[in-house]
């Protein structure tokens, strides 16, 4: 037992847990914390703002199985965390923040920076703590980390007023297993369970897997893929699901829902079980109600919450409340044990023809460059060191449906709250996390502005992200939504002055900045980008009156789907 000041339980803690960066912003209230930080090994990444922080340690999260951790001061800088707070509990993303407070006397008294943190984040985050001078902070750091991925996982938000951080405590060096293990969830599915699920999955003809992102790690990659090269049933996934199986497989047919693929779009409505895995049935997915007509549902997730809606909302066939990959594998372990197989060659045949015959296409006779041709031509360059992150609108959804992405937590992006100015933070801590990757950051104009300073960040430390900018002049998505619903008239989306955001990128200290214009120069920037070292920038000057395609429109199903000019059936050997 050890007596150290609070700052330096909490760093100390951090080690414990076997943190190796943290990032933030620091100010008077968590100086302490700061001033121990620097006699650790764990390494500093100081963002632009401390949205930007929160948006990093998050994008930490994301891309590895360790959580990202956000350290800022008070006031105005944890509610500057609350978006980005608020969009990982919205993806089920695990994260620690950290944010200095008044002296706890001084807490509800008007005091300088002050602001009521439990009030602010009670319904935006998974728990929020605000430390007393009784508390024990090792024990609540280190059962915060393990409890923020547990279940459901989702972001701790710790209040650390400046008193506690001053105040002397004792540090134990509690071994965090003891946390770690509180947390294991050691539910399994019974054989009287798989066998209930069997019954089910044979008697189905037309079988469809449909993966979420509660499949999105290692091990829920290697259980579905496992499962899936005994039974090979054709699958879907959400946003949040990329790359959990490869998605050059023929048997994957990509993204479901409003601007989901075609042919995935088309499949789920012939399905006849419908097995939904770590889903939470997005209403851009669910309220399209094509499949729950008529069609038996198998359902397992680890949210007791959500699993209660779904059960009075679409009376699924069978349940399980559980961890999804243990739950797989148990499937999986029956099927081999009483040798069950099943004989779908005809389902699997249609699942191949629909993504055969209706591929992705955008208009080819524009003279402007449209963002889908940017995203078709990059799609070639994806293997299975890349990781993508985006930010919100148009560009990423063309980046979901054409990058065919081969690994899991290699597609970063903002999900349920989708929150623009999500790419370039999260690229910063997808980097720290996995530095031998190559880090591509997608983004719009409108989107990339919104955090425009990390630009400085990854210049200053001269990380090597990639940044692919599509520069259409416009906020595309909401456009695009104008002149269905207001016809044509468009208040708010348009940008009449045409910014170089290279040269800016440039001005920043960028190794690599380029603008392309011409569609002549668009595949040899686009590799050019790929090969150059350090921190890249491409500006992709495109169309402002693109469109995007395939869509179902809001309050519509499947059946009514829009494919627009450009996606047409292709004869087979064309």
């Amino acid at each position: 037992m050890k007596e150290m000041n609070g700052a330096e339980v909490l760093v100390k803690s951090l080690e414990d847990l076997g943190v190796k960066c943290i990032f933030g912003y620091t100010g008077a209230a968590i100086l302490p914390v700061f001033h121990a930080l620097r006699q650790s090994d764990i390494e500093i990444v100081i963002n632009s703002n401390e949205q930007s922080s929160a948006f990093s340690a998050a994008g930490y999260s994301r891309s590895c199985n360790e959580i990202g951790v956000a350290i800022v001061t008070s006031g105005p800088a944890i509610t500057n965390t609350l978006t980005a707070v608020a969009d990982a509990y919205g993806d089920s993303i695990p994260l620690l923040v950290f944010a200095g407070q008044v002296p706890e006397h001084k807490i509800g008294t008007d005091s300088f920076q002050h602001i009521n943190v439990t009030g602010v984040f009670g319904d935006a985050a998974k728990k929020v703590i605000q430390l007393s001078n009784d508390d024990d902070i090792e024990s609540i750091v280190k059962d915060a980390y393990y409890f923020a991925r547990s279940g459901k996982p989702g972001p701790v938000v710790i209040d650390f007023p400046l008193d506690k951080q001053q105040k002397i405590h004792d540090y134990r060096a509690i071994n965090v297993r003891r946390f770690e293990e509180s947390y294991h969830d050691d539910r399994h599915l019974c054989d009287d369970q798989c066998e209930d699920f069997f019954r089910l999955l044979l008697h189905s003809g037309k079988p469809l897997l449909y993966l979420g992102g509660g499949l999105n790690s290692q091990e829920g990659s290697q259980a579905i893929r496992e499962f899936n090269e005994h039974f090979r049933i054709p699958s879907v996934n959400t946003l949040m699901a990329k790359g959990v199986v490869d998605e050059r497989d023929d048997l994957n047919l990509g993204m479901l829902g409003m601007f989901g693929t075609p042919y995935a779009n088309m499949l789920i409505q012939e399905n006849d079980l419908f097995f939904a895995i770590g889903v939470r049935w997005d209403d851009r997915v669910a309220e399209k109600v094509g499949f729950a007509i008529g069609t038996d549902i198998a359902y397992i997730d680890i949210n007791p919450e959500k699993m209660h809606q779904i059960k009075i909302e679409r009376g699924p066939k069978f349940t399980f409340i559980g961890d999804a990959p243990t739950a797989i594998k148990d499937l999986l372990n029956y099927a081999k044990r009483h040798n069950i197989t099943l004989d779908i060659k005809r389902w699997q045949e249609r699942a191949r023809e629909l993504k055969r015959s209706w591929p992705l296409d955008h208009n080819r006779a524009s003279a402007n460059i449209q963002s889908a041709e940017v995203m078709a031509i990059l799609s070639a360059y994806i293997d299975k060191h890349t990781k993508i992150t985006t930010g919100v609108g148009n560009h990423q959804m063309l980046a979901a449906q054409y990058l065919p992405m081969q690994r899991e937590r290699s597609f970063m992006t903002s999900g349920s709250f989708g929150t623009m100015g999500f790419s370039m933070p999260t690229a910063i801590g997808v980097h720290y996390a996995n530095p031998r990757s190559k880090i591509i950051a997608i983004d719009g104009d409108g989107s990339l502005k919104m955090n425009l300073g990390e630009l400085h960040t990854i210049a200053s430390l001269d990380l090597p992200v990639k940044i692919l900018m599509l520069n259409n002049r416009s906020d595309g998505m909401v456009q695009n939504l104008q002149d269905a619903a207001y016809e044509g008239i468009r208040t708010g989306t348009q940008r009449c002055k045409d910014v170089h955001f290279a040269e800016i990128a440039r001005a920043f200290g960028f190794n690599y900045a380029k603008r392309i214009s011409y569609r002549q120069d668009l595949k040899q920037g686009i590799e050019d980008l790929l090969a150059a070292e350090g921190p890249c920038f491409l500006e992709v000057c495109t169309d402002s009156e693109e469109i995007l395609y395939p869509k179902v429109p809001a309050g519509g199903a499947y059946k009514d789907m829009v494919l627009g000019p450009y996606i047409t059936h292709v004869s087979a050997g064309l």
